[in-house]
């Protein structure tokens, strides 16, 4: 029945593969609707701002952060309305994601990619909690203890919060990078000695991305992106190991079954 189901999505006409993927777009966009309006209205109702803040309390000297437009208020509150949106509707998405391309999967490849959208999603959140409590704060201190006596230091709230949601989704994409390089091993479409090759390569490429995606200076929260970038890619090699590994044993013990069941066969 599954995979009846599987050739008809194959012969689905091209138009017809785009209106789906067309109505799965318009209902990931809904949910990013839905997510951005309740994020907007607990922060607006709640003091999620204050919350948001607190890394920045140490170096504010008993004082606020300060804003120098009459937008700016409004501008936070979209931006991080817009952040924890996000966060709210990566599940719907996720399930979209998953709806659209099921039907094409045979059944070993839904057993990959089932977890793997499920660890997307967790690893997502990891990245950003881990940015939350444990980066940034981390941040602020090392750019905070970059001082001198003929400066004083006046954090501005538009700056610091686009500074912390981007560098928060930075780090949720992040922590997406073993769980994409598992599911590609898995899917046969990568190697680990491919990965292994090319790891010098990885390595200025990462350093490259990190300096892109993260605001602020080109040194420590550069660098505060890429070590754990980079480190999440050499454990993606130790554990792809494993599944190619796992892979090639299946496939021997498949190979041999049919050899055995083609010789019982004569």
């Amino acid at each position: 029945m599954a995979e009846r189901e599987r050739d008809q999505q194959a012969e689905m006409p091209f138009l017809d593969h785009l209106e789906e993927l067309r109505w799965r777009l318009l209902w990931s966009g809904a949910a990013l609707l839905v997510g951005f309006f309740v994020a907007f209205t607990l922060i607006s109702n709640f003091d999620v701002i204050g919350i948001l803040a607190f890394p920045a309390r140490e170096f504010l000297h008993g004082g606020k952060l300060i804003y120098t437009h009459p937008a700016d208020p409004f501008s936070i509150l979209m931006n991080v309305s817009f952040g924890v949106g996000i966060v709210l509707a990566s599940p719907v998405i996720v399930y979209q994601v998953w709806a659209f391309l099921s039907p094409a999967l045979h059944t070993h490849e839904k057993r990959v990619i089932i977890p793997v959208l499920i660890g997307a999603a967790g690893l997502f959140l990891i990245g950003c909690t881990l940015s939350a409590l444990w980066v940034l704060p981390i941040t602020l201190e090392l750019l905070g203890g970059i001082s001198s006596a003929s400066l004083q230091q006046m954090i501005s709230a538009s700056e610091y919060f686009s500074f912390a949601v981007a560098l928060t989704l930075a780090f949720g994409a992040v922590f997406e990078l073993p769980i994409l390089i598992l599911a590609l091993t898995a899917l046969g479409l990568v190697t680990p000695k491919l990965l292994s090759t090319y790891r010098r390569h990885s390595f200025v490429g990462m350093l490259i991305l990190s300096a892109i995606i993260t605001p602020g200076d080109m040194i420590i929260s550069t660098l505060m992106l890429f070590i754990p970038l980079y480190g999440l890619y050499e454990l993606s090699i130790i554990m792809s190991w494993f599944v190619y590994r796992a892979k090639q044993k299946r496939a021997r013990r498949e190979e041999e079954a049919e050899r055995s069941a083609a010789a019982s066969g004569r």
